[in-house]
């Protein structure tokens, strides 16, 4: 009977984490929704002011990145470019 009880108990509370744990992730999920409606706000405006978005992408996405792994990144995208013949 006791051993009955706490695994009762020991479900409950597992299922009560779980429950709290879904939860924050739900709220979470639309935090980053909300977040996601922001920069995409942003960009219409930037766009709506003339500059190229698809180039400020490109450049908060290098940003990102330390200096040594842009310029192998270049340096790669050199190499490839010239193997095709386009420089």
């Amino acid at each position: 009977m006791a051993d009955d009880i706490t695994s009762e108990s020991a479900n409950t509370v597992a299922a009560g984490q779980l429950r709290a744990f879904i939860e924050r992730i739900e709220r979470l999920e639309e935090e980053k929704q909300t977040i996601a409606d922001d920069i995409k706000e942003v960009f219409a405006e930037a766009k709506g002011t003339g500059f190229d978005t698809k180039a400020m992408r490109t450049i908060i996405r290098l940003r990102k990145k330390d200096r040594a792994e842009r310029e192998e990144e270049e340096a790669m995208i050199d190499l490839y470019m010239s193997a095709l013949g386009m420089v």
